[in-house]
């Protein structure tokens, strides 16, 4: 993992007090290009658009999108990432 990987994954797992947190680094190690996926409560009742700007809002608040040229994020309730990830994390 990446260092910006893992300050990602750090910063949204804290701020979000997230059940599961994970991120993956695919720009070969530069952190340009990552994929996120965080389970939290903070997503319940939220539209997906919202949780997707609850996200990128926080990384722009800490300074990072100006090193992130893509990112897909799955912003997901604790009950929508264990029936995603089927119940087996």
């Amino acid at each position: 993992m990446s260092d910006m990987a893992e300050k990602v994954r750090a910063l949204c797992a804290s701020h979000f007090d997230a059940e599961h947190c994970e991120v993956h680094d695919h720009s070969d190690g530069c952190g340009s290009k990552l994929e996120i996926v965080v389970a939290s409560t903070a997503f319940e009742g939220v539209p997906s658009l919202q949780r997707h700007r609850k996200v990128q809002g926080l990384l722009k608040d800490e300074g990072l999108m100006d090193s992130i040229h893509a990112v897909t994020i799955k912003a997901w309730t604790p009950e929508q990432w264990k029936a995603k990830s089927g119940g087996s994390r």
